[in-house]
């Protein structure tokens, strides 16, 4: 036999030898769903795991996580089961566990309880049994937790004058899986003119194109997923473009208006302090009370009051004393 199996081409050989290995119980295979697995948050998961080998002494289990997007060499381990024991490990270690425990009659399930939107990902399933023959030790599942949508918020950008073009934006922070999204029109109106209102059910935007005054009014956005739905609303107002310009008009005069009432009062009140200011004008015959006469001296005039015991000043009349004439008088 030896002989004839040394006669048969390599490849032959070594899938006869891989189909003895597995008739004789020595291989390991690991069999998990092939359709990805949801369930609402709050609830708990079952990812389902079952395996084929002969367990022994050196059989271990590993249950593993890789955040969405990231490789397979970047997961973290969740759970371990060797040398008999259960190590539940990790951010999650409070929350799984396995269906059978020992999980030693080819079952490896995992539960999950009390899914969170952060447990949205995929969980690997890896049996390791030496020295037995490895043919498929590793299965991947992939869990999404259903979250309903959150309250979307409502927004509008653009020209809201007649003729002109507006967006209206519709977004959830939270959903899984994604929202869609629809905007409805409160009311009853008119049906608007074909192609005037576009919008795109995954970004959440409608597009309002050649408005009218009949454009006006409420619209609202409803985000749906399978978990349910949450909605919000927003009021559009379209204005005639005159009316823009007469506001702005309007705004400009008024604006003119009180510059020129700041300037007149400012010039009122400026004359008023300046007629308030006394005229301090003297002319040239003007005499002055506190002057002397000429030929009488201070020191005279002083000693001259000082008997009736104070200072006086001496009036205008008494002050002008007459000189003798030096010409002889005719007679």
């Amino acid at each position: 036999m030896d002989a004839a199996m040394a006669e048969l081409p390599g490849p032959f050989l070594c899938g006869a030898l891989l189909g003895f290995l597995c008739l004789s119980g020595l291989a390991v295979e690991v069999k998990v769903p092939t359709e990805p697995l949801s369930t609402p948050l709050g609830k708990t998961a079952e990812l389902t795991c079952t395996y084929s080998t002969s367990v022994g002494d050196s059989f271990a289990l590993e249950w593993s996580f890789v955040q969405p997007g990231k490789p397979i060499s970047e997961s973290h381990p969740i759970l371990y089961f060797t040398n008999g024991q259960l190590y539940p490990t990790g951010s999650k270690s409070k929350r799984v566990s396995l269906l059978q425990n020992p999980p030693t009659a080819g079952v490896a399930t995992l539960k999950l309880t009390d899914v969170h939107p952060s447990d949205t990902g995929t969980y690997l399933c890896q049996v390791n049994n030496p020295p037995d023959f490895y043919t498929n030790g590793l299965g991947l599942i992939n869990l999404t937790v259903l979250v309903p949508p959150s309250n979307p918020l409502c927004s509008q950008s653009g020209r809201t004058s007649v003729g002109g073009s507006t967006a209206l934006r519709c977004s959830s922070s939270e959903g899984a899986p994604k929202p869609v999204y629809n905007w409805v029109r409160l009311g009853s109106f008119p049906t608007p003119p074909p192609g005037s209102m576009v919008q795109d059910e995954v970004s959440g935007q409608l597009i309002l194109t050649n408005l009218s005054l009949t454009s006006s009014g409420t619209y609202r956005c409803v985000a749906t997923n399978q978990m349910g739905s949450a909605s919000c609303e927003l009021t559009l107002s379209v204005t005639e473009p005159s009316q823009g310009r007469v506001a702005g008009a309007l705004i400009g005069v008024l604006l003119v208006m009180l510059l020129l009432s700041v300037a007149a009062f400012c010039l009122i009140r400026f004359h008023k302090e300046r007629g308030k200011k006394p005229k301090e004008t003297y002319g040239g015959s003007d005499l002055r009370e506190d002057a002397i006469a000429p030929g009488i001296s201070e020191h005279t005039s002083m000693r001259a009051d000082s008997s009736k015991g104070f200072l006086e000043r001496p009036s205008s009349a008494s002050t002008v004393t007459t000189t003798k004439s030096k010409l002889p008088m005719i007679v």
